[in-house]
């Protein structure tokens, strides 16, 4: 179990994240057609998970946009937003806020995601959503960086992530 916390308060996830050396869990999230995706639909590639409790958030909606613009200029990886966001909401977001370079997923069917990769909130006022973290994969999904971001209203760190990216 992790302490974070939310505008100084503390709050705890139900695990700890994978570590850089690990190799990353499997998932199965809802894609913005209501598919189901995995990790092997991106086989191959470089993979950032921006893990992020919504969208509908100023610090969520700030990172997705900042992963975007990297992703603009960079088409050999792929950048995950995942949430708890239904993927009707996420797809809205992402054309509103033209961020055509990232992929939303949802934990909608599932909260196995958020268990396997322990940002599970388990208290406070957003238990049952995710802390927010960055982890990037190699492209056999290893994972080369991983950041449990300490304070929910805190941006990740880009430079760090970009950097594990090549």
């Amino acid at each position: 179990m992790a302490e974070i916390t939310l505008k100084g308060n503390p709050i705890h996830t139900n695990g700890e994240l994978p570590a850089a050396g690990q190799s990353a869990p499997a998932f199965k999230l809802v894609g913005s057609d209501l598919a189901d995706v995995t990790l092997e639909n991106y086989a191959g590639k470089r993979k950032l998970l921006n893990i992020v409790p919504s969208l509908d958030t100023p610090v969520c909606a700030t990172s997705t946009k900042r992963f975007n613009e990297y992703a603009k200029a960079n088409d050999n990886v792929v950048m995950l937003m995942i949430s708890a966001d239904l993927p009707f909401a996420m797809s809205r977001f992402c054309t509103a806020e033209e961020c055509a370079n990232v992929i939303p997923l949802s934990m909608m069917r599932s909260r196995g995601f958020a268990k396997e990769y322990g940002v599970l909130i388990e208290d406070g006022p957003l238990a049952g959503i995710t802390a927010r973290a960055v982890v990037v994969l190699d492209e056999d999904n290893n994972i080369l960086h991983s950041e449990l971001v300490p304070e929910i209203a805190q941006e990740p760190d880009y430079e760090a992530a970009i950097k594990a990216l090549g």
